[in-house]
């Protein structure tokens, strides 16, 4: 279910600075992940099951192939979680077009456990920041566009009220991904992005948090 609200359009006010909401937090035991510095799960292996700033650290030197036995996971293009974000759910990624349908590099560096949220879904994007603009509510739903609701390709500002999303890009689930997880997003570079462009929007599920299961991608 979604709806789109009308507001006034003030200009947007930016205030740059880092993302202050309160998140939902999940034992670190119920993650568990196998990455390979191969393509197809070949050469050297090490197991994560928590946050890891730098693989390098650990002995490998670039991550080309992952088996998420137990998550979501996030995954950043380079260390200490900076870079392109990927969202990596229970499956096998033998190489990057299986977790990027935009090839930026062929490797991730750094991965973080995906805070979940074993509530129902629901959040609000607004058009500018501060939470101003046109306003969007989404509950229990994935919406593939958000134009094809009456809503614009800006988002600057969310209000995650339940549960974890990805927003993207691109209509269809394409482009950069954005991690939206519980809490207030005053501003786009808020939630990782460098303009306030985002044109679809979808829930992050997984059988240990909802009993529905899990999104699948659909084929390309």
């Amino acid at each position: 279910m979604s709806s789109v609200e009308e507001k006034p359009k003030p200009d947007a006010q930016p205030d740059g600075k880092a993302a202050a909401s309160t998140k939902s937090d999940v034992g670190m035991d119920t993650y568990r992940m196998f990455v390979f510095d191969r393509e197809n799960f070949q050469g050297r292996m090490i197991e994560i099951s928590n946050e890891c700033m730098n693989v390098c650290e650990m002995g490998m030197d670039k991550v080309r192939s992952i088996r998420v036995e137990c998550g979501p996971f996030v995954g950043f293009e380079q260390m200490n979680f900076c870079g392109e974000m990927y969202i990596l759910e229970k499956g096998e990624y033998p190489r990057w077009d299986c977790w990027s349908n935009c090839q930026r590099n062929d490797y991730l560096l750094s991965f973080r456990p995906v805070r979940m949220d074993p509530e129902k879904h629901k959040i609000c994007l607004y058009e500018v920041g501060d939470y101003k603009g046109r306003k969007m509510e989404i509950i229990n739903d994935d919406v593939p566009s958000l134009y094809s609701y009456g809503f614009t390709d800006r988002v600057g500002s969310i209000m995650v009220s339940c549960g974890t999303w990805v927003g993207y890009q691109y209509p269809g689930y394409r482009g950069s991904q954005y991690l939206l997880e519980k809490g207030d997003y005053r501003h786009f570079n808020e939630y990782g992005a460098r303009w306030p462009q985002m044109q679809s929007v979808r829930r992050v599920r997984d059988m240990k948090w909802h009993p529905d299961g899990c999104y699948t991608m659909a084929t390309k």
